[in-house]
């Protein structure tokens, strides 16, 4: 079964309790995500005192962080699609992997992600005016660009990124800064890396007025970036994580290698090494890699080689039928033929392919 697919959105978000540390929220079951279970939980439970308040003041605000947060987990199904560990919330599979004593890359990039998520919805709500406590970014003075010709001024409505990131802060984060263990520090690092990573990369927009479309004057703005270029830019730094361990003063990390340079504040850190998860493992969270979809022909992540972990996969002939060759006929019909397509997929083996069996 090709765990990547039929899962997506399968998540409850819980307020951890202050003995575990890693993201806000937690995979559990049964799941949902309603914003009413999770701030009933926080306040069964010792977690932060802002967080409850946020709860009972601005319910719209916790319902953007969470719905943010879900945006979050989605692009990490989508980012890790080909990986051994594809972010699967079956069998409670990201609950585990965060629950684990240890920092590894699969944590830091799902806390990126998530805090991300609720950056992004807590800034886009603002912008289409569901919030009653933000709205468009304050505007900035007329500009040119560079000598042209062409002049532009601040107008439309911005994304006011400073607010959600703001909320996204103290929502997320605050339970863990009173904390300075080096998982805690590792994790705001890669919540403030997600974050990052949306205010870096926001860029200009802008709408022409002028005689004839000259656009001798345009109307501009500041916009965030598609959540999808957010997901892929954190993925990169997930596939250029830095290891880490915890400085002197216990108050800052540090490379584990000194000849590698310092993280940045955009960069993903990680404490342990990943396990392999080609194989089950219901401590770990891993699934394993059997009856996964492979690519037959790459050499790179996601194809047979690497995600079936040398145990080679099964290739498979399925007969699919679907229209083709379709005419529109006035008015207003449109016939199509049926033609049959022979689909290959390649599927990993199981974990006793080869052996023997006595």
């Amino acid at each position: 079964m090709d765990w990547s697919g039929g899962f997506t959105g399968l998540i409850v978000f819980l307020v951890l309790p202050s003995n575990i540390i890693g993201v806000w929220w937690v995979v559990g079951s049964p799941v949902t995500f309603d914003r009413n279970s999770i701030c009933r939980r926080s306040k069964k439970i010792k977690g932060n005192p802002s967080q409850r308040e946020i709860c009972r003041k601005e319910p719209e605000i916790a319902e953007a962080v969470i719905g943010g947060s879900e945006l979050g987990m989605n692009e990490c199904q989508y980012q890790l699609r080909f990986s051994k560990w594809n972010c699967s919330t079956y069998q409670n599979s990201v609950g585990r992997v965060l629950k684990r004593a240890d920092t590894r890359e699969e944590t830091a990039l799902v806390n990126a992600l998530t805090a991300a998520g609720a950056t992004y919805s807590l800034t886009q709500a603002c912008s289409m005016g569901d919030l009653n406590q933000c709205g468009c970014a304050a505007e900035s003075h007329g500009n040119t660009d560079g000598g042209k010709e062409t002049t532009w001024e601040w107008g439309g409505c911005g994304d006011d990124i400073d607010y959600g990131y703001m909320k996204s802060r103290e929502f997320v984060d605050l339970q863990h800064r009173k904390r300075s263990d080096i998982r805690t520090l590792i994790t705001l690092h890669n919540n403030e890396a997600g974050r990052a990573i949306i205010k870096f990369n926001m860029f200009r927009e802008c709408k022409c007025h002028g005689l004839s479309g000259s656009c001798a004057l345009q109307t501009c703005w500041k916009k965030m970036p598609s959540f999808r270029k957010v997901g892929t830019l954190l993925k990169q730094r997930f596939n250029g994580a830095a290891k880490v361990m915890g400085g002197n003063t216990g108050e800052a990390i540090i490379p584990e290698d000194s000849t590698v340079k310092s993280p940045t504040v955009d960069d993903l850190v990680y404490s342990t090494e990943s396990h392999d998860f080609c194989r089950p493992n219901r401590k770990l969270g891993s699934l394993g890699t059997q009856g996964r979809h492979c690519n037959g022909t790459s050499a790179l992540v996601g194809g047979c080689d690497i995600l079936c972990c040398g145990r080679g996969a099964t290739t498979y002939e399925i007969q699919r039928s679907e229209p083709c060759r379709c005419r529109f006929h006035w008015c207003c019909d449109v016939e199509c033929d049926t033609c049959n397509r022979t689909q290959v997929i390649h599927v990993c083996n199981g974990y006793d392919y080869g052996q023997r069996k006595s």
